[in-house]
């Protein structure tokens, strides 16, 4: 068998003999004892007997790589084809795969590595090494696994300008770019760390970017999370200085000081040679790499992670492309969000979060998901969390509250038809607002939780965009809208785009804000509001301002909110997280129903943000506009973008509008855009006929289907009482998990 063993002459010498020997060293030459202990010391704090194993394609630069990150930690570097597996064969790799063939080479090579061992080492394996499961199991038992992620397009450059002759699986009629995607699919399965490696950059950089990756991966107390309610020690303004991360957060949604969780150290950042390395690929893998960055793998490993990403992102939506881009008018593009099961922007954190939040959680301990929805939420949370597998679903349930008279009657429909054993709606008496104040208040309600903990054993979640959890989906989408552009050629990479976004909540808005903080080119963030217009007056004014004001119904019922939940993140970020001055806002807003900001900050958040507001009117005319001029119907949310962006945008770089939710979720609104003069009051009826318009995009593939089952189904309804939803949430639990 073949053996390497880090050398370490240290543990061969008696502890008094060492004690001597390093005495007499730092006394006679300090600087070289100083050097010597801090290599030492560094190589063995970062690999211990843990071996550093680089995979990638070939090509992928993981012997240069390789040789480098050993210099540094001053250890030994093993490559499996020249060390192991040409000195096992007494040939060259080139020559033993055209003497035995494709497949039985790959037989030997896995046997070759099951017969190795190493530790303490960095070892660069061959391209073809991950695709034997046997040989890969063996050597990933002792090693961290690195994948060197390059673009596709560059490794064929490169192997093009080798002459590709160590290229296992290469014959006629068998294309290099058909071999690299094919394996793709293993390296995935056995990487623990990602690394993405440009075109350009130099080994020397991949190599730092290996170590960096590492360490990241041995230290989960670097990805820790605060309230935005802390000091900027961390500490809550409540004293509680207990350190939170990811699977913490997603379980507990909100902070129990009534802040919403971030990221201690802030989100990552991608260089703009990383984000290039992603235009060629799909918005699965897209979603795969920035979320393997925002979640530590101590919470939720990359294979576990992939896995999670594929089941959301697969046969659930019915576009090839997820989320994809269209060219609408002039500069202006739609990002298409509404291709999931229940046709709108929810479903793409709302079909994710429920795997995520599953994986997270204590096997020991019931869980009900508490849900806030001015529409679309609602359906999303029940469909995502009814598809979770049986077992899970007898621990996990979720509860819908929504405003019985404050969405479409397609929505509603919807949130009654998505009812299972698990997830149930609820309609109450009030507007939005008081349905998510309600919630929070509940989640702080240390009496009423513990109650539940200790007679049920159950405990409460969220899954509003309050969850940190459901922001990183969203991010996703607005990075690949970029990026899609910049595929298509409407753009070069680094060129500047505007988005545009119906608003209420803010946490779309923020997302793209937060996907502009790690590197997408971002210029300005638009936040389009309906008549319920206090974000549009704080965007421009600095005054928030609740007092006198009363909910109005609209045409665009998803944007009809008055207190927006997620601009609490937004500016404890540009406040330098500064906790106290955000517990005082919204101390204030709460209490006094307004707070102003401080002229500096206003300043910071003008930087990054304008603003703009729609009436109904306008609304339906510019449905009526589009249909006219192009053939596409918009749905209230996105005409309302679409008006706030013909009247903020300069033209001088493209605007992405986001399309949040289909227009056949709001029937009613659409066929007296298009001057129907009768309208049907049954929902089917109604999408029945718009169907017959032919336009574009076609009614949604799920809404009929869902209204068809949904006829005239239960749903619980209760008024607007703190302790009428409290007796509703227990007796779910009585019935549920008892």
């Amino acid at each position: 068998m073949f053996h390497i063993f880090h050398y370490q002459p240290l543990r061969l010498i008696t502890q008094n003999s060492l004690s001597s020997m390093c005495l007499k060293l730092m006394l006679s030459r300090p600087v070289a004892f100083a050097q010597i202990w801090k290599s030492w010391f560094s190589s063995h704090s970062l690999l211990g007997r843990k071996n550093i194993i680089l995979m990638g394609p070939p090509g992928a630069g993981k012997t240069t790589t390789g040789r480098i990150v050993g210099q540094k930690l001053d250890c030994p570097v093993i490559d499996i084809d020249d060390d192991v597996l040409e000195t096992t064969w007494n040939m060259s790799v080139s020559e033993k795969l055209q003497d035995v063939g494709y497949e039985e080479f790959l037989e030997e090579e896995g046997r070759a590595l099951l017969k190795f061992s190493a530790s303490g080492s960095v070892i660069s394996l061959s391209g073809s090494n991950p695709m034997h499961a046997a040989g890969m199991q063996h050597i990933k038992k002792n090693g961290i696994v690195v994948y060197l992620d390059v673009p596709t397009t560059v490794i064929m450059s490169r192997l093009t300008s080798k002459g590709m002759d160590r290229i296992v699986g290469l014959s006629p009629g068998v294309s290099l770019k058909d071999i690299l995607q094919f394996r793709k699919q293993f390296y995935r399965r056995w990487f623990d760390i990602r690394v993405l490696c440009g075109g350009d950059v130099a080994a020397e950089v991949v190599a730092e970017k290996v170590l960096d990756a590492v360490k990241r991966y041995q230290d989960s107390e670097l990805e820790t999370f605060i309230s935005t309610r802390s000091s900027r020690s961390g500490r809550s303004t409540e004293g509680n200085s207990h350190k939170l991360y990811f699977s913490d957060v997603v379980t507990q949604g909100l902070a129990l000081d009534g802040g919403l969780f971030v990221p201690e150290r802030g989100l990552p950042k991608f260089t703009a040679e990383e984000w290039q390395g992603l235009i060629e690929v799909t918005y699965v893998e897209r979603a795969q790499v920035i979320l393997e960055r925002c979640i530590h793998p101590a919470d939720i490993p990359a294979s576990k992670l992939a896995e999670i990403i594929a089941t959301a992102y697969g046969e659930n939506f019915s576009c090839s492309k997820v989320a994809p881009v269209r060219h609408l008018a002039g500069n202006q593009f739609l990002l298409e969000l509404f291709h999931g099961p229940t046709a709108s922007f929810k479903d793409f954190a709302l079909q994710l979060v429920p795997h995520l939040f599953a994986y997270c959680i204590p096997r020991s301990c019931n869980y009900l998901i508490l849900v806030a929805t001015s529409g679309d939420t609602g359906s999303a949370v029940l469909d995502g969390f009814s598809r979770l597998h049986d077992t899970d679903k007898q621990r996990i349930a979720v509860v819908n509250f929504f405003p019985e008279d404050g969405v479409s009657p397609i929505q509603k429909s919807q949130m009654i038809g998505y009812q299972k054993e698990n997830a149930w709606s609820v309609g109450v008496k009030s507007d939005f607002d008081f349905c998510q104040t309600a919630i929070k208040q509940i989640f702080t309600n240390s009496d009423f939780t513990g109650f539940l903990t200790v007679e049920y054993g159950t405990a409460l979640a969220a899954a509003n965009s309050i969850n940190w959890a459901r922001l990183l989906p969203q991010i996703v989408y607005h990075a690949s809208a970029y990026l899609d552009l910049v595929h298509q050629g409407i753009i070069s990479f680094g060129s500047p785009v505007d988005i545009c976004i119906p608003t209420g909540n803010f946490g779309n808005m923020l997302a793209a804000f937060y996907a502009k903080m790690m590197g997408i080119p971002i210029r300005k963030c638009i936040c389009a509001s309906n008549e319920n217009n206090v974000l549009t007056d704080f965007i421009r004014t600095g005054v928030y301002d609740l007092r006198g004001r009363k909910l109005i119904s609209s045409f665009s019922p998803a944007v009809d909110i008055l207190k927006s939940s997620n601009l609490e993140r937004y500016l404890h970020g540009i406040a330098n997280e500064d906790g106290q001055l955000v517990t005082q806002l919204f101390n204030q807003l709460e209490n006094q129903g307004h707070f102003q900001l401080r002229k500096d900050l206003l300043g910071k958040l003008q930087q990054d943000l304008v603003a703009g507001w729609c009436s109904d009117e306008d609304c339906l005319a510019a449905i009526h506009s589009v249909y006219s001029t192009t053939g596409y119907i918009l749905d209230t949310h996105t005409a309302v973008a679409k008006v706030v962006a013909d009247r903020l945008q300069d033209r001088t770089c493209p605007i992405i509008i986001s399309s949040t939710a289909h227009y056949s979720k709001f029937a009613p609104a659409i066929l007296r855009a298009l001057r129907i003069a009768e309208i049907n009051q049954n929902p089917l009826s109604q999408l029945h006929l718009l169907s017959s318009y032919s336009a574009l995009p076609p009614i949604h593939w799920g809404l009929l289907e869902t209204l068809k089952k949904t006829g005239n189904g239960d749903h619980q309804v209760c008024a607007a009482d703190m302790s009428v939803l409290m007796s509703h949430i227990e007796t779910l639990i009585q019935n549920h998990f008892m």
